[in-house]
């Protein structure tokens, strides 16, 4: 177990049903800003406040490699993550364009790109050159991972002092998708086929194939299911780690995250089994077109807040659900209540 557990504390109920009372005295009928309401509410239990508030966001991307790219698991080849990285850095990726739209501040990281990356706007934090090929070793020792998972406590610990109130957690990592349906398949008990999707754009071919590549690699390193940190070191990635790290950090410290697709929601389902009390923190930016997202989200009991068939990655549906959480604290703090504005709030015999 990781020791930032340990600082962890479940979310403020009586907190939230304040809240949830103070919205029915607001000047509309009960329950009819629907799911606005119960944002309004998870957003009280997670800061303790009656009025939250949500901005400044901050982005974290967290980027590295992974060895099973060499099975020919995606459609694009490995040098594209640092292309990327690079992408990020000079503004011109979509998370960048979404950040900017809400005012968001952006680190980048590199956990474990391949190649060596020296740029200005990227953090340098490599802990190794991509994970090993899972097929045929354990992605990277217990140490590694657990040394990732820092790395997004720190990310956090970071943006926090920096001002941030709410979280946007992305990742870059060519094959990881990969990773993340093999982690869930484990973690899950579901049929690798029944996770697997197209990811960056593969074939129906290339699909028969990657779902072969994490059946071989499951069966190899045998990850024990009711040990997710072991799942994490046998089959995932040093990004996942990472953002496994920023939700727990998200939790201990208080502030909501707004989690990404699928493969955001694998790390997300990792920080909860590490600890159940994370899931409060939680809340689920949108609906990614991956087949495994879904099967993530009933695992976590998550609904998302949008449903654009989007599978970018980077934190870019998170960043487009911000507003909704902004909405939601500027409903509670800034409509009036029936006794302020002077309207009866009884319904007519």
């Amino acid at each position: 177990m990781h020791p930032i557990v340990d600082h962890i504390q479940p979310v403020d109920r009586d907190a939230g049903e304040a809240t949830r009372r103070y919205l029915d005295t607001l000047t509309k009928p009960p329950g009819s800003l629907g799911s606005l309401e119960d944002l309004a509410v998870q957003l009280s239990t997670i800061s303790g406040e009656l009025k939250p508030n949500v901005a400044p966001p901050a982005v974290i991307v967290f980027a590295a490699d992974h060895g099973v790219a060499a099975e020919g698991v995606s459609a694009f080849p490995q040098a594209v993550t640092a292309q990327m990285v690079a992408n990020f850095a000079s503004g011109g990726a979509a998370i960048n364009v979404f950040a900017r739209q809400i005012g968001a501040q952006v680190e980048i990281m590199d956990v474990g790109v391949a190649s060596p990356l020296t740029l200005p706007g990227v953090t340098l934090t490599k802990l190794r050159q991509g994970t090993a090929n899972m097929v045929v070793e354990d992605a990277m020792q217990l140490d590694q991972a657990i040394a990732a998972i820092d790395v997004g406590v720190a990310a956090v610990d970071r943006a926090k002092r920096a001002g941030a109130k709410c979280l946007i957690v992305g990742e870059m990592g060519i094959a990881n998708t990969t990773a993340s349906s093999a982690m869930l398949a484990v973690l899950t008990g579901q049929a690798v086929a029944s996770v697997v999707g197209a990811g960056t754009g593969i074939n129906p071919q290339q699909q028969a194939h990657k779902v072969a590549v994490i059946e071989r690699a499951i069966a190899a390193r045998n990850a024990d299911p009711q040990a997710p940190l072991e799942v994490l070191s046998k089959l995932g990635g040093l990004e996942i780690a990472a953002m496994t790290g920023a939700y727990l950090a998200a939790a201990a410290q208080r502030l909501p995250a707004i989690v990404d697709g699928f493969i955001a929601t694998v790390a997300a389902l990792t920080a909860c089994r590490l600890c159940p009390a994370v899931r409060g923190y939680l809340i689920f930016g949108h609906r990614s077109q991956e087949p495994g997202h879904d099967v993530a989200l009933k695992a976590l009991e998550a609904k998302p807040l949008l449903d654009m068939g989007m599978r970018l990655g980077e934190g870019s549906g998170a960043a487009l659900a911000f507003p909704l959480l902004q909405a939601a604290t500027a409903m509670v703090a800034e409509m009036a209540t029936f006794t302020d504005a002077g309207v009866s709030d009884k319904a007519s015999p």
